[in-house]
């Protein structure tokens, strides 16, 4: 029987008077004659069903021998909705059968069908919440036993059961309203247009998640570098998608700018190649300062042996002909990047002091167009020797004597 079919089966028996007479239904309306006694047993059943719940979430994670782990987690799971469902179906015929409803049908002008489908609908919706919950956890449980499956396509299975949960709630609650489909969609069509104008921004985002979704251009955990933001993928969903940066904080970045910025993927391959750039003198044998390096970076525990780390001469520099050192490393992270990166600038320096390889400091030289020699970087003057301070010294003395005999 479907759940539109159960429904129809429910109203037509509360629109009758009395439909259950049975003993059994009548020994469980006597038990609870009160209205205290009615209260009480709701509220036990709840702290029951509760408590089901939660430890039905512990049996979970419990290993047994005897059984296969996705058979333990189903029957845990298929444990767990059948104490809900039967704690609720309690809950509601107790009260349904001790005339509560239908006094309360009276006081506010509610008749027992429209209440019924009340009831029916907002038991729908909490069904609805409580089994994509379960069905989330059901998929990771069985995406966890099967390594084909990557955690990007774990959270697509998951959406698409969640929206498929959804809309078969939204369609069983339509049945049970008796609802036109024909005029629902006619204004669902006038309602679309009018919210797609209104939030234009929202629905890209959406038709974007679901596009990232099934492209793939990255999944949960990989490094990228989106934008101006660089970090750890967390969480992918159909509106945003969330990173945890290298500092420690979590970006929300709608989905719509994801698509339309650039990504790189540092870690789609599994492995990453470093690029540290290094210079030295340009008296020094450009060959022999790559086989160093070479083999300083070869002897490294953090770097990929295959394939091998390669040293090439990038450019001419101001003061330095520039080497580009290149590593690889697996499993790309931001730890492993830098611990990688540090290990190699340490190796190839120590390296360089050992083979009296300079890295040398910025430098300049100066010259003129003429190349009689070097520009001249003080304006210093030449002293005089003794022999010439000592010639002056005589012509003063005779300047003062001619000087004296023409006064006489």
């Amino acid at each position: 029987m479907t759940l539109p079919a159960l429904a129809a089966v429910l109203l037509r028996l509360a629109s009758t008077g009395t439909p259950l007479q049975s003993d059994a239904v009548l020994d469980i309306a006597s038990l609870f004659p009160t209205f205290e006694l009615r209260v009480a047993a709701s509220v036990l059943v709840t702290v029951a069903v509760v408590a089901v719940w939660r430890l039905g979430a512990r049996l979970h994670d419990k290993e047994v021998e005897a059984v296969s782990m996705p058979v333990w987690h189903l029957s845990v799971t298929v444990l767990r909705l059948v104490v809900v469902a039967g704690g609720g179906a309690f809950v509601f015929a107790v009260w349904s059968l001790s005339g509560d409803i239908g006094t309360f049908s009276e006081q506010y002008d509610v008749n027992r069908q429209t209440f019924v489908r009340i009831v029916l609908s907002a038991a729908f919706v909490v069904g609805a919440y409580v089994l994509t919950s379960v069905l989330g956890r059901f998929i990771k449980e069985i995406a966890s036993t099967r390594p084909e499956i990557s955690d990007h396509q774990r959270e697509v299975i998951y959406r698409i059961a969640q929206v498929t949960t959804y809309l078969a709630t939204l369609a069983v609650i339509l049945g049970i309203w008796r609802a036109d489909l024909g005029g629902f969609l006619v204004g669902a069509g006038f309602l679309g247009i009018v919210v797609g104008m209104a939030a234009r921004q929202t629905l890209g985002a959406l038709i974007a998640g679901f596009v990232i979704m099934f492209s793939r251009p990255f999944e949960i955990g990989d490094w990228v570098e989106l934008g101006d933001h660089e970090g750890i993928v967390t969480e992918i969903t159909v509106v945003n998608t969330r990173i945890q940066t290298f500092d420690g904080e979590f970006v929300m970045i709608p989905n719509d700018v994801v698509s339309s910025e650039s990504l790189v993927n540092r870690s789609r391959k599994g492995r990453l190649r470093l690029d540290i750039e290094v210079g030295v003198d340009y008296d020094t044998d450009v060959d022999r300062a790559a086989e160093v390096a070479q083999a300083a970076v070869e002897d490294l525990d953090e770097v990929l042996s295959v394939p091998k780390p390669q040293v090439v001469a990038k450019r001419f520099g101001d003061s330095a002909v520039v080497l580009g050192v290149r590593p690889w490393i697996d499993r790309p992270s931001a730890r492993r990047w830098w611990r990688a990166r540090t290990a190699t600038i340490s190796a190839v320096s120590e390296a360089f002091d050992e083979e009296g390889i300079t890295i040398p400091f910025p430098q300049r030289a100066l010259s003129e167009r003429d190349p009689s020699g070097p520009v001249p970087l003080t304006d210093a003057r030449p002293e005089a020797s003794p022999e010439a301070d000592g010639g002056s010294e005589d012509s003063s003395d005779a300047d003062a004597a001619d000087a004296e005999g023409t006064d006489a």
